[in-house]
């Protein structure tokens, strides 16, 4: 067994037991500590995974675990989340009672994900995402002193109860017909396995449990309930690490190991698409608070990231993976600042935010930077996404109609959601009827994830090769390894990739 392809994994547990164990000796007043050694951990992880010390390709146990292109992809921003979500919480951490516990969840979801990037088997998929969702059911619920974070907390517990339940069954059927769960074996079948209706139905089964995670339609009621409930900084880590650990399993899925099926499935998927954007756009206008505003986002933003699938490919799945690398640097920028203002005005209604651009023109600067990138204005990262998925589905206009449906609506979606990012800069900047003009103070931990984004965003939105690069490699990297038992499998893989 190679153990040292799960060094990432290890070390994160261990750093999150270490903070559990450190707490016992501590006294309260040092508490706020654990937070910039959990988050100083975290950045030294992230560090050896995007640097020379990360472990080559290879698998393990079996081949359910696998570390390649798409792994590394992914846990290079799970880490980049936990760092900048675990910064975030040392400023408002008097408001988080048992600190320690909060930073070794965040941890051990950490540790989920990074599982769930390098599960090559059904199973260990699943595990991986229970880890995450479970940890979630915590943290979701974790302000116990207020009745709209447990409220949050019981609605996710519920729904996500009933979507791991549809995952299982999925799980369950998929075996029953492939007689194996690993993706490699399933990818080698797929011909046949694509003309048997049990596993059709486990498939179907297992996407609606994968939707669930993502917030896609018909999925998404728990989304904007959750947000709003839940601490800004669990939301900032539930809207981030958690979307792209269901897509990332989703894109191993639909393109490493069927992605013939996939094709089969493009107006399902763009179907989803579509439906998800306008629901997502159009339920967000009325919004009030600024937290379920961005819930109503998260949904719409799936949907643009379910037309890139739908439209496969290596265009289509680098449009997706360079979308979800912009997107997570944008979101964390937009909760750190939600962060900071819901924990000094106890609330995160767009009047909280009124006349921001006065009190703190630093956070004023990066919710609008947020906000700006979130529409898709150049030259935040966000454009760039959004204008490769847009091309992505451009390319099959000729083929099928439907293309040309979703490509519209994606570009509608695009013009509503500038009215309703727009109106959070407009009341920071342009207010009526302000009568508080009280400074806000921002934490040194704070001015460093703000400023980590920030730049990121802007960055990447500048300069986008790199990621883009990044993402090619992770989308064609979905490959089997070479043997005599699997060449129908890499062959399908590869196929996907073109």
């Amino acid at each position: 067994m190679n153990y040292s392809l799960l060094t990432l994994e290890i070390l994160a547990a261990l750093l999150g037991l270490g903070v559990l164990l450190a707490d016992l000796w501590l006294p309260s007043s040092a508490r706020k500590l654990l937070g910039y050694a959990a988050a100083t951990g975290t950045g030294i992880l992230l560090t050896y995974a995007i640097g020379s010390g990360a472990p080559p390709d290879g698998t393990a146990f079996g081949g359910m675990f696998v570390v390649d292109a798409m792994s590394n992809y992914f846990k290079g921003f799970f880490l980049l989340s936990a760092m900048v979500v675990l910064l975030l919480t040392i400023d408002v951490s008097e408001t988080l009672v048992g600190y320690a516990e909060y930073c070794a969840l965040i941890l051990f979801a950490t540790v989920g994900m990074l599982f769930a990037a390098s599960a090559n088997d059904l199973v260990l998929m699943f595990v991986a995402l229970e880890l995450v969702t479970v940890t979630f059911y915590i943290l979701v619920s974790f302000s116990r002193g207020k009745l709209a974070s447990l409220e949050a907390g019981v609605k996710y517990l519920i729904l996500g109860a009933l979507a791991s339940g549809f995952m299982v069954f999925g799980i369950a059927f998929i075996f029953g017909s492939a007689n194996t769960t690993n993706l490699y074996e399933i990818a080698a079948k797929q011909g046949e396995l694509a003309k048997s209706p049990v596993f059709l139905i486990g498939l179907l089964l297992t996407v609606v449990g994968l939707g669930f995670k993502i917030a896609a339609f018909p999925f998404q009621m728990w989304a904007p309930d959750v947000y709003q409930g839940a601490p800004a900084t669990t939301t900032a880590f539930l809207a981030t690490g958690s979307k792209a650990a269901g897509f990332a399993l989703l894109l191993r899925i639909a393109f490493g190991a069927v992605p013939e099926i996939t094709a089969h499935w493009s107006r399902l998927l763009l179907g989803l698409g579509i439906v998800t954007i306008l629901y997502g756009s159009l339920c967000a206008i009325p919004q009030r608070s600024v937290k379920r505003l961005m819930g109503y986002s998260s949904i719409a933003n799936a949907g643009y990231l379910l037309l890139g699938v739908g439209s496969a490919g290596l265009l289509g799945g680098s449009a997706v993976l360079t979308y979800l690398g912009g997107y997570i640097f944008t979101v964390l920028t937009a909760f750190a600042v939600i962060a900071v203002v819901a924990a000094r005005t106890d609330s995160d209604d767009i009047s909280s935010f009124a006349a921001l651009g006065q009190r703190s023109p630093l956070l004023a600067t990066g919710l609008t930077v947020a906000m700006a990138g979130l529409a898709g204005i150049p030259p935040m990262a966000g454009f760039f996404g959004k204008f490769l998925l847009l091309k992505a589905v451009a390319s099959h206009v000729a083929t099928d109609k439907l293309f040309l449906v979703a490509l519209l609506v994606a570009c509608v979606g695009v013009v509503i959601s500038l009215y309703y990012y727009f109106g959070v800069v407009r009341a920071m900047f342009w207010p009526r009827n302000v009568t508080d003009l009280t400074s806000i103070e921002v934490g040194s931990a704070t001015k460093l994830a703000l400023a980590v984004c920030v730049i990121g965003v802007v960055y990447l939105g500048v300069f986008p090769d790199a990621l883009l690069q990044g993402a090619k490699q992770a989308v064609a990297g979905l490959s089997v390894p070479a043997s005599p038992a699997a060449p129908a499998a890499t062959h399908a893989v590869h196929a996907a990739a073109k």
